[in-house]
């Protein structure tokens, strides 16, 4: 099944003469000179392949929202539709070596200092159109093959880290992204460690031009490799790469995509989305009031919150196969999340765990294990894009520092104490088996002498489609309601990816 798209995008041999090109506050418009389309890349070379995502700064009118620094309707479709030309025309529809996109939190934009989440979004819809076998199983090799492939978003091992983010548990060196500021050169050091490692294949990275040019221009110059680099942003259709054959003679090759975007949300073919009831468990609801059972209203505790809690979407095609990215069943749950959740939710904000947050998988052949969990993050982000809503990161703290049957009282008390959340509604998306144990955390905290009378049930494991709502009134007094979801039957969506 795919999805139907009113766009259709028209390749010629020949740019269209007159072109004219669509640049943000930081570049420049003119006419394209008519070039051959290049061939695709040859699977022989080395190719450092860079994706110019768009901030603030470089943008093509109406790409970027100017007030959440996210992608619009129309940043999106273009993303969607870069991927399968990326696939098709630049790397002849080879599977990908490795793909790499900015670290969110380098780069804050608007006086929010919001995250910057195009840029991993610009490629989510690419790596997901590439496959990738992975162990099924914690313990032994018993291969699985998904349609998904890990993105890279982590700091480098020992990096300076941005104010406020939490060190990394487990360092993970093949789960590197871009920093936007560079700290360290740590850009330059993992693209000449891929240089010098010689290792033929396709490593596709996704960054601003800020990024993305500095990175290039450093590159040939410690190379030494005389390429003509382009110093000014031509506008997001053009990917760059510098392939390197066997012979060490490099070369600069730039394709343009000509792509030409909706400035509407992407619609899905319906007969793919099947809706389904929502099941409640035991219990369905938990209430705490101050004063009854025992309880004692935390000191700390916010006031007028409401918090929806959702899982990342489908992710484990077969047992427990885990590459930190979901699948493309899960490319259908994420793109119709704004479809299945309108009129249910009117959150103020959405939320996720930090992407560059590493956790344990399964193992591919070379027998890496670890990877960038991005799944949350890009779960809720069309949902974001879709109501204009400002995105944040939870950041602080390292999400596996605390696990199941232990409470997460670190996520319970920043999403829930302080006063940071209260007054606000928020869409968050988690890990499953952490949502539980952050409820728990918080229900527990009313009771500092003894047990909690009632505890949330367990979420489980095939449970892809709840949403528990977390409820504090004006004094402080709990709900914890058990009986939504999304209403998105998870065994009908489609094992292969939406197409554009």
């Amino acid at each position: 099944m795919e999805i139907r798209n009113q766009i259709t995008v028209v390749r010629a041999l020949f740019v269209v003469l007159g072109f004219t090109l669509l640049a943000g506050c930081g570049g420049s418009s003119g006419h394209v000179t008519p070039v051959p389309t290049p061939a695709p890349l040859s699977a022989g070379n080395v190719n450092l392949i860079f994706v110019v995502s768009p901030d603030l700064a470089y943008q093509a009118p109406g790409d970027v929202n100017l007030s959440t620094a996210n992608l619009t309707d129309q940043g999106l479709q273009r993303s969607l539709l870069m991927a399968p030309f990326l696939q098709q025309h630049v790397l002849g529809a080879k599977n990908a070596t490795s793909v790499s996109a900015l670290v969110p939190m380098t780069h804050l934009q608007t006086a929010n200092n919001y995250p910057d989440m195009a840029a991993p979004e610009t490629i989510q819809q690419f790596a997901l159109l590439n496959q990738i076998t992975l162990s099924s199983n914690l313990q032994g090799w018993v291969p699985a093959t998904g349609n998904s492939y890990p993105l890279n978003v982590s700091y480098a091992e020992g990096a300076e880290l941005p104010a406020g983010v939490a060190t990394p548990l487990i360092p993970c060196p093949g789960c590197q992204g871009l920093d936007f500021n560079d700290r360290g050169n740590d850009n330059e050091t993992l693209v000449t460690g891929i240089i010098k490692a010689n290792v033929p294949g396709f490593y596709v990275f996704s960054a601003p031009w800020e990024t993305t040019s500095k990175l290039m221009a450093n590159i040939n110059k410690l190379e030494g490799y005389n390429l003509t680099i382009p110093s000014n942003y031509k506008g997001p259709n053009y990917i760059y790469a510098i392939s390197i054959p066997p012979s060490g003679n490099p070369s600069l090759v730039t394709f343009n995509s000509n792509l030409s975007p909706a400035t509407t949300y992407p619609v899905l073919l319906s007969s793919a989305l099947v809706s389904t009831p929502c099941t409640a468990p035991t219990p369905s609801s938990i209430e705490v009031t101050g004063g009854k059972d025992g309880a004692v209203i935390p000191a700390k505790i916010n006031t007028n919150e409401t918090i929806y809690m959702i899982r990342h979407a489908e992710a484990h095609p077969q047992g427990y196969w885990d590459d930190g990215n979901y699948v493309c069943a899960g490319q259908w749950r994420a793109l119709d999340l704004p479809n299945a959740l309108r009129g249910k939710i009117s959150p103020q904000a959405v939320w996720s765990i930090d992407p560059a947050q590493i956790i344990p998988g399964t193992d591919n052949i070379a027998g890496d294990s670890f990877w960038s969990y991005v799944r949350p993050s890009l779960t809720v982000e069309p949902y974001a894009i879709a109501n204009k809503l400002p995105y944040n990161l939870a950041s602080s703290f390292d999400l596996i520092a605390q696990n199941p049957p232990q409470l997460a009282t670190q996520a319970s008390n920043f999403f829930f104490n302080g006063g940071n959340f209260s007054n606000q509604t928020a869409l968050v998306a988690w890990e499953h088996e952490h949502i539980p144990i952050t409820v728990n955390a918080l229900i527990s905290s009313y009771f500092p002498k003894g047990v909690a009378p009632q505890l949330a049930p367990d979420w489980a494991s095939e449970d892809y489609d709840s949403m528990w709502t977390v409820t504090l009134d004006a004094h402080g007094n709990l709900t914890a309601d058990f009986t939504k979801c999304e209403g998105i039957k998870s065994t009908t969506l489609p094992p292969t990816c939406p197409q554009f």
